[in-house]
């Protein structure tokens, strides 16, 4: 059993990366959730038992190095599943009368408040970390069927480069790493978010 009680660094150091870069990297594979725990046992890639036990609310992030090895060129490195986030568009209400545009965000935040979502508002989008099956949160949404709104599910991973560390670490409880964000506070850059799932829908009356 391998004991951890302290992280050494993070990948997206420069420095740590050029040290990484050929050497052989083990990984421990958590969710989101257990990275919220200081203390936890797990079986890396490779097979290692491992015991982490980190001070009291010191908790991982993803691609912190756990541990550091030299003289044999190998290493730790945590690595992280964020949960998709469902983005919820709301540019097509810029096209609509100003009364429309608000009784379907008021409409919109009711159903939303109604399922205790937690949710981020930014620019015309609006965040939704998944706390349920996609499948369940699709049905509400079609259920509802909001005028000229469209929704998409998106990895997590997808997402985070366009947030402001502080709104990323709203969606995922600071288990992200550390945020190399393309934007700033009021940047509109977030529009640039791939669409990849295919799962977009488009609801109008």
């Amino acid at each position: 059993m391998i004991l951890i009680n302290s992280v050494l660094g993070n990948v997206a150091d420069p420095d740590w990366a050029r040290r990484l870069c050929s050497v052989e990297m083990d990984l421990i594979e958590i969710d989101q959730w257990e990275a919220q725990k200081s203390r936890f046992r797990k079986t890396t890639t490779k097979g290692a038992e491992v015991a982490v036990s980190l001070d009291r609310h010191t908790h991982i992030r993803d691609g912190d190095i756990l541990l550091w090895n030299a003289q044999a060129l190998s290493a730790l490195v945590a690595r992280i599943e964020l949960r998709e986030v469902m983005i919820v568009h709301l540019d097509d209400l810029m096209n609509v009368a100003p009364g429309i545009a608000m009784r379907t965000c008021v409409e919109l935040g009711h159903a939303m408040g109604n399922q205790h979502w937690p949710a981020l508002v930014k620019d015309n989008r609006v965040y939704v970390p998944l706390t349920v099956d996609r499948k369940v949160m699709a049905s509400v949404m079609n259920t509802h069927r909001f005028e000229r709104i469209r929704f998409e599910f998106v990895p997590g991973r997808e997402v985070v480069p366009y947030l402001a560390p502080h709104e990323s670490r709203r969606l995922f409880g600071g288990a992200e790493g550390p945020v190399h964000s393309h934007t700033h506070e009021h940047d509109a850059e977030a529009e640039a978010i791939p669409t990849r799932t295919g799962s977009a829908r488009d609801h109008r009356e």
